[in-house]
């Protein structure tokens, strides 16, 4: 299959274009935002995962990214520059507004290596059986009430056990 065709392919895990390096410097960056328009659709966040896909495997970035009623909850992991570099871009995007940095810390390794984008195809009432995000979904708050706490617990919920089965 020629780098055209895969380009086009919208059905398959990108894996990151270059192996994980012990002298990079691995960060995990977790935000949220709203969109600054009116939700997407989900053909309209398909061309998005799709695009970013290909950007980030090209920028050995990996993470997930959650979206919920116009607003997105994403981690990214990578090299510092890179992944500080991505989040100055988002935060200019006119398409986000309100994006707000929750975490950005050292990490020993990658969470998501397996996903340029992962994307948990879950509905909010399958969200809210994540222990310690009940009342948070159950509320339908949105992706930028969350703190600190409540993030990492969305990130340990997606980077090991039942949870993780629902990324593509």
């Amino acid at each position: 299959m020629g780098v055209q065709e895969l380009d086009n392919r919208t059905d398959i895990k990108l894996k990151p274009k270059f192996p994980y390096n012990k002298s990079m410097n691995l960060v995990h960056c977790i935000y949220c935002s709203a969109t600054s328009m009116r939700a997407f659709s989900p053909s309209e966040l398909e061309e998005l995962l799709e695009k970013s896909r290909l950007n980030n495997a090209r920028s050995n970035i990996t993470g997930i990214l959650l979206y919920k009623d116009g607003s997105f909850f994403q981690i990214l992991e990578g090299d510092k520059a890179v992944v500080e570099t991505l989040f100055e871009i988002i935060s200019k995007d006119k398409r986000h507004n309100q994006t707000i940095k929750i975490i950005m810390e050292p990490i020993e390794e990658r969470s998501f290596a397996e996903w340029t984008m992962g994307y948990p195809k879950l509905t909010a009432k399958e969200l809210a059986k994540i222990p310690g995000l009940n009342d948070f979904y159950a509320h339908e708050n949105s992706y930028l009430e969350l703190g600190e706490g409540r993030a990492k617990t969305l990130l340990a919920a997606f980077k090991e056990g039942r949870w993780r089965s629902s990324i593509y």
